[in-house]
């Protein structure tokens, strides 16, 4: 069984393979995609704190990205709070992928009750409900596209309650305070981070 202390035995392109096989849903699958790139921008600020470098670094960036890719992958087959991310879980369980991207994946969910210790963690809940919430921006954008959105569009965004009313707005405020930055700071590094990979996200 893989654990946080041997080193990371399933990486991205296992990740993606997984979701692609339970997940044929377009929209939820760019949704984890869009997780991916601001939780690994989350990521990768982090192993610059921590000095990471080499095999560490890979070894960080790998566990990011894979936990961001697969914190909604049974949602398809396992839509209610009973089943998701609980059903999920068990089959990373049983395929031996690491605790701690198991715990980071139920801690995503505040129903869970499992407390978010890791920054892994911290950022996956910080960074799910507000990438959703951006794609909608950009959606409604003439030209639907992440260039176009910005910190002050969203925040108005964030208080018409029939925009986008799937979005647990109180979740992105509690994920920006667990993560130790400012709510305006977190939606712009997430605007960012989504730029960059803005073809792959179709925004």
């Amino acid at each position: 069984m893989a654990d946080t202390e041997t080193p990371f035995a399933y990486g991205r392109d296992a990740a993606w393979k997984l979701l692609t096989t339970w997940t044929q849903s377009e929209s939820l699958r760019k949704h984890a995609l869009a997780v991916e790139a601001c939780v690994t921008a989350y990521g990768e600020a982090e192993a610059k704190r921590l000095g990471l470098a080499g095999k560490d670094l890979a070894a960080m960036m790998d566990l990011y990205s894979a936990t961001a890719l697969l914190h909604d992958f049974d949602y398809e087959r396992h839509p209610t709070v009973e089943e998701h991310p609980f059903a999920g879980v068990r089959e990373l369980e049983r395929q031996g992928w690491p605790a701690e991207l198991r715990t980071a994946i139920l801690g995503h969910a505040q129903y869970s009750g499992v407390p978010r210790t890791s920054h892994l963690a911290r950022a996956l809940f910080a960074c799910d409900e507000l990438a959703g919430f951006l794609t909608a921006c950009a959606l409604v954008k003439p030209s639907r596209s992440i260039a176009e959105v910005d910190t002050s569009g969203v925040r108005k965004k964030m208080k018409d309650k029939a925009f986008a009313r799937g979005v647990k707005r109180n979740d992105v405020i509690q994920g920006a305070a667990e993560l130790g930055i400012e709510l305006d700071a977190h939606i712009a590094f997430c605007i960012q981070a989504m730029q960059r990979r803005a073809a792959e996200l179709g925004l």
